[in-house]
């Protein structure tokens, strides 16, 4: 596994990513976005977040595998919120939004490549978040 984070500021361009990835030969690419100070109503609904859930697979060029799942629950305050799981035929799109804390932590995972920091940027855009950090993720074994 080869990680590239914001934490660090290791980033490679998304060119540079896929490049690498494509001629590594490698299973999956991974983006891990983390997103702070969120717009309160975009992340408390279910019709925005899969709205999000069909309009980043249309961004990135996947093919969705069913409709999205969105779900609320917990118990705790500092968990309670959406979580969406939207299958795509190359893996998933998946996602908790924190309410209490206005924070959202989404997940792309696919064997076809895609650009990770266009998507990270997206995502953030998307629930009017005012921090965002991320991780790029190469998978393979």
């Amino acid at each position: 596994m080869h990680a590239m984070s914001s934490y660090t500021d290791n980033l490679a361009s998304d060119e540079e990513i896929m490049r690498r990835y494509n001629e590594e030969k490698r299973w999956g690419l991974a983006v891990s976005i983390d997103l702070g100070e969120c717009d309160h109503g975009k992340i408390s609904s279910k019709e925005h977040i899969t709205k999000f859930a069909v309009d980043l697979a249309n961004f990135i060029n996947m093919k969705r595998y069913g409709e999205p799942l969105v779900v609320f629950f917990g118990d705790e305050p500092k968990v309670q919120g959406y979580s969406l799981v939207q299958l795509i035929e190359t893996s998933q799109i998946s996602g908790h939004f924190a309410e209490s804390t206005d924070r959202a932590f989404i997940d792309v995972f696919s064997c076809k490549e895609f650009p990770p920091k266009r998507t990270a940027e997206y995502v953030k855009e998307f629930f009017g978040a005012k921090k965002m950090e991320f991780t790029v993720l190469f998978r393979d074994i």
